[in-house]
């Protein structure tokens, strides 16, 4: 067994546990302690607050997962005012071994891990993971993730991707007003402007001033919870609009990628998991015209774990070192 530092580092939530991982890199993970990004300075004062709280002597390596792209001299957080310098953070956080992952790449690793149980197909043909191929990894969060997996004679190589920065393509007249408000507030308008967390309340507030209609005004987390559970006519129509843009963002990607499966991932996506079926989300997925009845075989499966981005930044550990 190999034990470590597995950190999960978001825009808004910062996610660390020790790890051990087994003779196939499958890793278990100990107790999880979550921290507020926005109560912390940096990614070292951060660490020093786990470390505190976790007591004893840490492991000197670790493998930390960011909600950005990585490979740059110095790291700038997509959603927060953390500023990460790779070159010597190893130093700084007292280590001796390092990985250092995109989010959704870490996330991407999780699935190469996780058993059948935790993979269950939502729509498509139920078959496995191609043996060369690739498999398109995606979820929204705070922003919008997406990886690849590709698979050679079997076996699996993850690349990260900034798919969630696309460019937003509409496809009906609602959509096309949506994308022309939105577009008067962020000038170009990606993606994850839309398939996001906050990408419902652009879509909900966008409607409202469309169609002229009074709403009450809501915090990303509120305004879930209503669409969620129906609470409010409004806030489900925007989510219903979410899922047809959710189904068409995924089933482009699943193009780019080759159509081979797709995997749902991220705790938004499985607090969705019983609203996805009866949503226009995979008629969007399977609408692109001369691929409709390719797209309609293949697998998309939803990624259940509590902690992925924890597990998967483990497992990720022992892919390069």
């Amino acid at each position: 067994m190999t034990d470590i530092i597995a950190a999960d580092i978001g825009g808004t939530n910062a996610r660390f546990a020790r790890a051990s991982l087994d003779a196939q890199g499958v890793p278990t993970l100990g107790e999880i302690r979550k921290y507020k990004v926005a109560d912390f300075s940096s990614l070292q004062a951060c660490w020093a607050a786990f470390a505190a709280e976790e007591g004893g002597d840490l492991p000197k390596a670790a493998s930390i997962a960011f909600a950005t792209a990585i490979g740059r001299n110095v790291i700038k957080l997509t959603n927060s005012n953390w500023v990460i310098r790779p070159d010597t953070l190893d130093e700084e956080l007292g280590l001796d071994q390092m990985r250092l992952v995109n989010d959704f790449e870490a996330v991407a690793h999780a699935v190469t891990r996780l058993p059948p149980e935790n993979l269950p197909l939502l729509f498509g043909e139920d078959r496995p993971f191609p043996a060369d191929g690739g498999v398109t990894v995606i979820g929204p969060g705070t922003g919008l993730g997406v990886a690849m997996i590709a698979y050679d004679d079997g076996v699996p190589h993850v690349i990260a991707t900034e798919g969630g920065h696309l460019d937003f393509a509409p496809l009906d007249t609602m959509e096309e007003k949506i994308l022309a408000y939105l577009r008067d507030k962020f000038l170009r308008v990606s993606v994850e402007r839309i398939v996001s967390g906050p990408g419902l309340n652009n879509i909900y507030k966008a409607m409202a001033t469309i169609g002229h209609e009074r709403i009450l005004l809501m915090e990303d987390a509120e305004l879930w919870q209503a669409a969620l559970e129906d609470s409010d006519p409004f806030a489900r129509a925007a989510f219903d609009r979410f899922c047809l843009c959710y189904g068409a963002v995924a089933g482009d990607l699943a193009l780019a990628h080759g159509p081979h499966a797709v995997v749902l991932a991220g705790g938004l996506t499985q607090r969705m998991r019983d609203l996805l079926p009866p949503s226009g989300f995979h008629s969007r997925f399977t609408a692109k015209g001369r691929f409709e009845s390719l797209m309609k075989s293949v697998p998309i499966r939803l990624a259940l774990h509590d902690e992925i981005g924890l597990f998967g930044a483990a497992a990720a550990f022992r892919e390069k070192k």
